[in-house]
């Protein structure tokens, strides 16, 4: 059997990974530290992962309309958009 965050019960519905799904991930790749989304602040983390998904290659909407995997991860730190994602990562770095 596959693990859980290779699967949908591993997987947040609004984006990334669930808890259930970072446990899995954390089990099959020791030393590995997988934590919750943060949502909004000038975290270093959170500017870090908006800035590497700003950048991620393909599209946001998939061509029925609902929104990819890479928008719901990116809705669920707080961005609306690859853009606004690159310009959230800009913004948090100018403010150390």
């Amino acid at each position: 059997m596959t693990a859980a965050w290779t699967r949908k019960e591993g997987k947040n519905a609004k984006g990334g990974l669930n808890e259930k799904g970072r446990k899995s991930y954390e089990r099959e790749n020791p030393g590995s530290d997988l934590k919750a989304p943060v949502k909004s602040g000038d975290n270093p983390r959170r500017a870090s992962f908006l800035a590497r998904m700003g950048n991620m290659p393909g599209p946001e909407r998939k061509p029925d309309g609902s929104p990819t995997r890479l928008l719901l991860s990116l809705k669920a730190w707080g961005a609306s958009s690859k853009a606004d994602a690159k310009a959230k990562a800009i913004s948090a770095r100018n403010k150390k």
